[in-house]
């Protein structure tokens, strides 16, 4: 398969106004008086900017540079680009409680007057206790694995994650009781779950668990907010799933039951349950640009992509979903590891399949109009770039062995002290790390490819294991000792 995403470096204000508003910029003003600020809000008049030490101030438009005014008459108002995804939803007849209601269903004190879609992230993710997981230029999320004494809406939360654009938040994906969690082993990628239960059993005690949560919280939200909706949300009839759903204010809860599987509550915008889950296409133009934008060459050969968002696979060493995850959210599309890997199991008493996982992410690419395949075949530099140099990471499988993390550990920690690189590839010939490395099938692992060097015959990859995880470095020789011969990528 292949990222078929052909890329422009330069960004169209119109297009990318969510970007542009994310980062800090010069702004300057009549008298040549110059500041760096991103921006806060802004409408016809008036622009609300803070500084890197977070304090913030409103000027006049009319009182910045030619240049500046220029800039931001261009842009949509940043509050309306904020609020376009609720925008236009249907009343509610509980739109008149008041915030504390609902907080008393949730458990905790999440809603208030001004709307979760106008609300700093970092303020939501404190009230809740959920730790960052990633930040990149525009995109953050937040993720929780939640102790035993944890409740939400009377049940308890195996993950709570909540997404955010912009430093707003756009969505909350809760998992309550599901297989994986309950039937859980810690080993890697294909060893996930529990394989001594009898199936059975394991089915019995999945489907009574299940059945407890989805009561409580279908209880505990009646109780306030009334009887539900029944409604389909999904960008495809492939992938639409039956949903209770409760309004107010132009938030949607949904809870899903997916028998056998999980039990899981969105916390989204109404406009976006309205449509039925679809989420609009993002111009190849536009994600062309966004893409190339992310991509480094370094003076060293190196040619990296940044910008990736990581995602924790936490205690259950799912690197299968975490991967795609982080895959699908680098391309525009939401996910949530934790369904992905409950509709990757392929039983009580087996392990996550790469291959499901990969064809559930398919249907909703191809659902965006994108192609998804998969392919064998041995590793080489010049077939990666082809993706690589796109902007665009590669889904790789292989073994992570004891030794393999070893030898990239200490090449990722020595790279850093380089200064001569004719010399590091001399280096790297001579120590054939090779020779060390055995195949393991005890040890599957996905992870991302990320880059490389033609010079020094190196790739660098990325594990969902935490933020040092994120950039590691191998010889391609190396590499192929333990890679598995098979790639995953997406494709316009």
């Amino acid at each position: 398969m292949k990222f078929r995403i052909f890329l422009i470096l330069s960004l169209i204000f119109e297009a990318t106004v969510t970007l542009a508003h994310a980062q800090l910029r010069t702004f300057t003003n009549a008298d040549g008086r110059a500041i760096q600020a991103k921006i806060i809000s802004k409408n016809d008049t008036h622009v609300k900017i803070a500084l890197a030490n977070g304090k913030q101030f409103s000027l006049a438009i009319n009182s910045l540079s030619e240049s500046d005014q220029k800039y931001l008459k261009s842009m949509a108002s940043v509050d309306e680009v904020t609020t376009s995804s609720q925008r236009n939803y249907k009343p509610s007849p509980n739109d008149k409680l008041d915030p504390e209601t609902l907080n008393d269903a949730v458990g905790h004190n999440l809603f208030a007057e001004t709307s979760l879609w106008l609300s700093a992230a970092e303020k939501i993710a404190q009230k809740l206790d959920i730790p960052i997981e990633s930040k990149t230029k525009n995109a953050s999320s937040f993720r929780y694995y939640t102790p035993e004494n944890y409740k939400m809406f009377d049940a308890h939360p195996y993950s709570v994650a909540m997404y955010a654009e912009n430093d707003r938040v756009t969505s909350f994906s809760i998992v309550f009781a599901n297989k994986g969690d309950l039937f859980g082993s810690k080993g890697g990628a294909e060893d996930h779950f529990d394989k001594d239960t009898p199936p059975a059993q394991a089915e019995e005690t999945v489907k009574s668990a299940m059945q407890k949560d989805y009561t409580a919280i279908t209880n505990a939200l009646n109780k306030k907010l009334g009887e539900p909706l029944r409604d389909r949300i999904g960008d495809s009839q492939s992938v639409r799933e039956s949903m209770l759903r409760w309004d107010w204010r132009g938030h949607s809860i949904l809870l899903a039951n997916v028998e056998g599987a999980y039990v899981s509550l969105q916390i989204v915008p109404s406009s976006f349950a309205d449509s039925g889950g679809k989420l609009s296409a993002t111009q190849d133009s536009v994600m062309r640009s966004r893409l190339l934008a992310n991509l480094e060459s370094r003076d060293n050969g190196d040619v990296v992509i940044g910008d990736i968002p990581m995602v924790d696979q936490g205690p259950k060493g799912y690197c299968a979903p975490a991967t795609t995850e982080r895959a699908m959210r680098y391309l525009g599309i939401p996910s949530d590891m934790y369904i992905i890997a409950n509709k990757g199991n392929s039983g009580y008493g087996g392990g996550t399949s790469m291959e499901s996982i990969f064809e559930g992410m398919a249907r909703h690419i191809r659902s965006k109009r994108r192609s998804a395949d998969v392919w064998d075949g041995k590793m080489q530099i010049k077939d990666l770039a082809k993706y690589i140099d796109k902007g665009v990471p590669v889904i790789w499988s292989h073994q992570s062995t004891e030794v393999f993390n070893d030898v990239a550990n200490q090449r990722t920690a020595d790279r850093k002290s380089v200064t001569n690189w004719e010399e590091w590839k001399t280096k790297l010939s001579n120590e054939n790390a090779k020779k060390k490395l055995k195949p393991d099938d005890t040890k599957s692992h996905v992870a991302l490819i990320i880059g490389y060097n033609k010079e020094t015959n190196e790739i660098a990859f990325s594990d969902s294991w935490g933020e040092q995880y994120k950039e590691r470095w191998i010889t391609l020789e190396e590499a192929e000792v333990i890679c598995q011969g098979r790639f995953y990528a997406v494709s316009f």
